[in-house]
Order: structure tokens, then C-alpha cells, then sequence
């Protein structure tokens, strides 16, 4: 059995940085999923996930009351909160769900930066979780539950270099798969198809047009990825 400061230093202590092709290859194959439409339209659902739990997160910060979170099997999803329609509050819960797997991604690349894997997979956890208790449909339920799976997996029995060669993936695949929801919602816009979108939302709620949000939340993502990638390529 293991002792509390062995657990400590399994969950919280320093990792070696892995090898730079190791970097260099999860940052191809996250792109290739983001890229790949057969690829991309499983991979998605983590980025829903994400989207969802910004919402979430956001909304009980500025005092909503949280109802509940559903995701679909088109990769969709919908948060649901209670108080006032309008106002900065309900600006803020609006905002956050673009950015969210961005800005996740950025933090996860500061616990990389520090060699910090095991604080990053754990953090996984503690999103999956918060997710999955205010989930109230069965897929998204069984949605949480596969990933929380995969992620303990990897924790519990992978070794040190398999961890972080799945948390540098799982950092460049927030990164990347951040941006190209945003460039699929300015095509839906466009086409008509998206009239409660976040950025519809927002653009009523502001008086900004849609498109400037939809540009905001893309220069937000793009920021994320700059910076991140300069801390993982160089270190």
C-alpha cells in the first residue's frame, strides 16, 4: 500500500519532459484528427465536453443556478441556467464555451511546462467529474464515462513516458480542436443555420454583431495556441 507522500509525489511530482520527437509527433497526430473529418467527428465530443463544462463553470461563477448539461450524438451539446436572461453574467456564460478548450488547453500547457503530468491527467479527472454529475441524458452520460475511462487507464497503468505522450496529445488536441468549431460555426452562420448560436447570443445580448464575436473567440484561440506552443516546442 502506497504511503500519502508516495501518493503525493505519483499525483503531484515533477516528470521529465519527454523526448522532442515524442512532442513533435502528438502535435502531428492531434492535427491529423483535427484535419481528418473520420477522425475529427468522434474526437469532437471532448471538445463538446469542454465547451459544455465552460458554460457550466462560468455560469455558476457569476451566481446562475446550474440546471444541467446535455450532449448529443451529433456532437452538440446544451448547458441549461437559471437567473437573469441578460446582463454581464449571462454575457460571461455566453462567451466561455468557444474558448474554453483553448484556454484548457493553455493551462494544461503551463502544468507541461513545469513537468507537471500527473497534476494535468488529474485535473482531466476533476473536469470528467464536475461534467458528468450535472449530465441528464444517457448519452452524454456514457460519453463521460468512456472518456473517464480512457484517462484512467492511462493514469493507472501506463508508464511515465506513455503518460506524457498522452497528455502532450491531449493538450495539442484542445489547442488545435479549439479553433476549427469556430470556423464551423461562422460557415453554419452563413448558411443560416446557427441562430442561437453562443456568438447570436452574444450579439444580441451586446448589440456587437455576430461575426465580431465569432472573430473574438477565434483570436482567443488563436492566442492560446501562440503561446502554448512556444512553451511546449521550447520548453
Amino acid at each position: 500500500m502506497q504511503s500519502v507522500p508516495d501518493l503525493w509525489q505519483q499525483l503531484f511530482g515533477d516528470q521529465s519532459r519527454p523526448p522532442e520527437p515524442v512532442i513533435l509527433v502528438t502535435l502531428a497526430v492531434a492535427a491529423v484528427v483535427v484535419v481528418v473529418n473520420a477522425l475529427w467527428r468522434p474526437a469532437r465530443n471532448v471538445i463538446t465536453i469542454v465547451h459544455e463544462a465552460g458554460h457550466a463553470l462560468v455560469a455558476v461563477l457569476v451566481g446562475r443556478r446550474l440546471s444541467g448539461i446535455r450532449l448529443h450524438s451529433d456532437t452538440s451539446g446544451v448547458t441549461v441556467s437559471r437567473g437573469r436572461p441578460d446582463g454581464p453574467g449571462m454575457v460571461c456564460t455566453a462567451l466561455a464555451g468557444y474558448v474554453a478548450p483553448s484556454l484548457l488547453g493553455l493551462g494544461f500547457a503551463a502544468f507541461l511546462q513545469t513537468e507537471r503530468v500527473s497534476a494535468l491527467l488529474m485535473s482531466c479527472a476533476v473536469l470528467l467529474f464536475g461534467v458528468l454529475i450535472m449530465i441528464r441524458n444517457l448519452y452524454g452520460a456514457l460519453t463521460l464515462i468512456a472518456t473517464g475511462a480512457v484517462l484512467f487507464a492511462v493514469s493507472w497503468f501506463a508508464t511515465d513516458t506513455v503518460q506524457a505522450a498522452f497528455a502532450y496529445l491531449i493538450t495539442w488536441f484542445l489547442l488545435l480542436g479549439g479553433l476549427r468549431p469556430v470556423g464551423e460555426l461562422q460557415t453554419k452562420r452563413r448558411r443560416g443555420q446557427a441562430r442561437d448560436s453562443d456568438a447570436d447570443q452574444l450579439a444580441r445580448l451586446t448589440g456587437a454583431p455576430g461575426f465580431f464575436w465569432v472573430g473574438s473567440f477565434g483570436l482567443v484561440n488563436l492566442g492560446a495556441l501562440v503561446i502554448a506552443a512556444g512553451w511546449l516546442l521550447l520548453g
